[in-house]
């Protein structure tokens, strides 16, 4: 089960304290490492997440020492970092440390910045599901586009110079038609895409006004085993497994024939520190320059498992969104000339990590089911 993580105080058992003793709250004076050790620290928002998790694991095999910002939830939410997780009482190992914060709370982001005072800061944390954008969008705005603007202004006037990463999105692109790059004018299609162009342009501004290493990565879709269940390509992959243990019949989506550019997530955090190594800012488009459909990924998901889509989906109407995004691929080549990048897992490759991962866990479901533990009737 996944820990529950606050601050650098943790219970003897090994779970992470929640109590007031803690301390949780307060500004910690953290020495960047053991003392005499002079490796980079990196403090990234969202670590719980996809992006998070892999990019945290890429910095820890550079050798960094990494620090999280994380919400407070009556829920544990760290299941992506349990393989990673050390005591923090074990200090010779310990080298991820979470905290708690929010971008909707602008001083918890100067305290911590302050008191880190890390080399690199990656904004990875966003409200980033585009049709619950919809449904909530005041908040969505909020934590995206301004709260952004909250973590530029921490790094601003933190007393020494840190190097930023903010993570944009394809989706900023929306109706600007394909291929997109760097220079391909914005069009948003959603709330979510509005708050992400906001918080480009206040990168943008940040790096102009105050001369600042802030570098934007609009990264086009990215997927893994470890992303949201309530995500297309994830709910597919989540899908084709229990159909396949006989634990679901039916899989309810929306607009099959949406484009868009897919790769591995694992592949796209290197790009994101790529970013951060060079010797001047810029913006960079991170993608494979590659597009398939949803209707594509069912046919290559239910076909892998020996399934056929057409027995199994459902169009409904309510997962279609208020303005669709009918295209996105990117082109990458700026980061391929300036920073040497390249994806390394294709397509068909991604689609087959995340069905296996899948049937994995189906069959896991599947134990509990037959054993009572888990009601069969919850899926369609």
């Amino acid at each position: 089960m996944a820990s529950n993580p606050t601050s650098d105080c943790a219970t003897g058992n090994g779970k992470h304290s929640t109590d007031n003793n803690s301390n949780a709250d307060a500004p910690l004076s953290i020495p960047p490492s053991i003392a005499g050790d002079q490796r980079k620290v990196a403090l990234i928002t969202g670590i719980t997440g996809q992006d998070g998790s892999y990019l945290t694991e890429f910095l820890l095999s550079k050798g960094y020492e990494v620090h999280g910002l994380i919400r407070r939830s009556s829920n544990f939410n760290t299941a992506r970092l349990e393989h990673i997780y050390v005591d923090p009482h074990n200090q010779s190992k310990a080298r991820m440390k979470l905290h708690y914060a929010d971008l909707s709370d602008a001083s918890s982001l100067r305290r911590w910045v302050d008191s880190i005072l890390p080399d690199e800061v990656y904004n990875l944390a966003a409200q980033s599901h585009v049709a619950v954008s919809f449904e909530i969008p005041d908040y969505t705005g909020d934590v995206v586009g301004t709260g952004a603007l909250r973590l530029l202004e921490a790094v601003r006037l933190a007393p020494k110079s840190i190097r930023y990463y903010q993570a944009g999105s394809s989706e900023m692109f929306g109706a600007t038609p394909p291929p997109q790059s760097e220079t391909s004018p914005f069009h948003p299609r959603s709330p979510y895409a509005a708050a992400k162009v906001a918080a480009h342009w206040y990168t943008v501004n940040y790096r102009e006004a105050y001369d600042m290493f802030a570098c934007n990565g609009i990264l086009f879709n990215h997927e893994s085993p470890r992303r949201g269940e309530n995500f297309v390509t994830r709910k597919i992959t989540r899908a084709v497994g229990r159909i396949k243990v006989g634990l679901q019949t039916k899989l309810y989506l929306g607009n099959l024939s949406a484009a868009r550019d897919w790769g591995f997530a694992g592949d796209y955090v290197e790009a994101m520190w790529l970013m951060l190594q060079q010797d001047k800012p810029a913006d960079y488009v991170v993608a494979t320059e590659e597009s398939h459909t949803v209707e594509e990924f069912l046919q290559a998901a239910f076909g892998y498992a020996g399934l056929d889509w057409k027995d199994h989906v459902v169009i409904d109407k309510r997962y279609f969104r208020p303005s669709e995004v009918d295209s996105l691929r990117g082109d990458s080549t700026k980061a391929r000339h300036a920073l040497n990048w390249k994806p390394k897992v294709g397509f068909g490759d991604l689609v087959k990590m995340m069905v296996d991962n899948d049937l994995e866990m189906a069959k896991k479901e599947k134990v509990l089911v037959d054993a009572g533990y888990r009601d069969p009737q919850q899926q369609p």
